[in-house]
């Protein structure tokens, strides 16, 4: 039998995990390449923990050149065309064959999609976290918002992360009586697709720390010269410092693809995350699954992950010969952190009707010693 070519666009968790297994699973005939534009690697779960100088970017980022170690194939290359029909892509000029292809691109901030945000502080990349804690770091006081611009948005809890462990940082410099955080979202609740019971839970976490909860506040554009907000319902809200999580949307080249569905991700299947295309496969971000709730699935690593392992099992069972069998169940968790060492832990099925099944655990240190254990298993496992 002949060689088999898995492509996998994207160097991620989903890609990385996918990659790693594809490799261990499957005879060094056949070639496992990962393209990603960018060459190196940042565990951006923990790029909350960058904002507020408990990491340094170095600490939690890897070369992906290290993974040619293991027989994967590293491609530096930006992905410029997806042709399913060729069964090729396009990627730094050089045309790459697939049998299989796993799109593993991740959602792309747009900012430039709301008039005026471009002058917020972004910490869901690494440059922007950097900016953030420097920030953070000369901060005397004054009214801070967190804005969530548009949803879906990468790791629902994040907003609410950020807005805890920062609060937890300025109290310990003095300034309890100089700063007010508050938080507007579009959503009723925090991580709504949770449900009630976790959503009003996050909520009296951040308010009982003094941190204030505007739902339902849609915005519409930021005035950098007046540092206000302006949102669709007319209301404005002055600033000192704003932290948004801008607009996410697909990947250029995902849009241009074909690839993309009404929603503006890829639709899939929600067990086998099989794409329309033969032989094509998206995980991840850049997916959109609708639950039984009405909901999609959040946009998460943990999601990613899972789905990664699915994939690459089910394409060396059928490289092999074997029957495909590995479904994705709906199942995942995240992390909580509040500061002053202490994180929640909610976990759950999504895919369970009519509405996820979600827990959220009592918070606790020994949570926040998981999220650093498993941060250290995963830079570990992975590379």
């Amino acid at each position: 039998m002949a060689g088999k070519t898995i492509l996998i666009l994207g160097g991620g968790i989903g890609g990385q995990v996918a990659a790693n297994l594809l490799r261990r699973k499957i005879a060094r005939d056949h070639r496992v390449i990962l393209i990603d534009r960018k060459g190196g690697y940042v565990f951006s779960p923990s790029l909350l923990w960058l904002i507020v100088g408990k990491r340094k970017l170095d600490q939690i980022s890897r070369s992906l050149e290290s993974l040619t170690q293991k027989g994967i194939e590293v491609v530096q290359a930006e992905v410029t065309r997806i042709d399913t029909s060729a069964r090729a892509v396009l990627a730094g000029g050089r045309t790459f064959s697939y049998d299989y292809l796993i799109i593993s691109l991740g959602a792309d901030l747009a900012p430039e999609t709301v008039p005026g945000l471009r002058t917020a502080h972004l910490f869901y990349e690494p440059s922007g976290a950097e900016r953030l804690w420097k920030t953070a770091r000369a901060f005397s006081g004054g009214r801070v918002a967190i804005l969530i611009a548009a949803t879906p948005f990468k790791c629902p809890a994040a907003p609410y992360e950020a807005a805890m462990l920062l609060n937890d940082y300025w109290r310990k410099l003095g300034l309890k009586k100089k700063f007010e955080i508050s938080i507007y979202t579009p959503e009723p609740l925090p991580m709504p697709v949770a449900g009630p019971v976790v959503g009003n839970a996050v909520k009296e976490m951040v308010e009982g720390r003094e941190i204030g909860f505007h739902p339902m506040m849609k915005i519409a554009s930021v005035d950098a010269k007046t540092n206000e907000l302006l949102f669709e319902n007319g209301r404005r809200v002055g600033y000192d410092l704003l932290i948004a999580i801008p607009p996410h949307r697909a990947p250029q080249v995902i849009r241009d693809s074909g690839l993309a569905g009404e929603s503006g991700w890829i639709p899939v299947d929600p067990s086998t995350l099989k794409t329309r295309y033969e032989g094509v496969y998206a995980i991840g971000d850049t997916t959109t699954i609708m639950l039984p709730v009405g909901k999609p699935l959040p946009k998460a690593g943990v999601f990613a992950h899972h789905q990664a392992e699915v994939v690459a099992k089910n394409i060396a069972a059928e490289i092999v010969g074997d029957k495909a069998s590995e479904v994705f169940d709906g199942e995942g968790y995240c992390f909580l952190e509040m500061g002053a060492g202490r994180a929640g832990f909610a976990g759950g099925n999504f895919y369970t009707a009519p509405e996820p099944l979600i827990k959220l655990r009592k918070p606790g240190y020994h949570w926040h010693l998981g999220k650093v254990l498993f941060e250290r298993w995963w830079l570990k496992h992975w590379f």
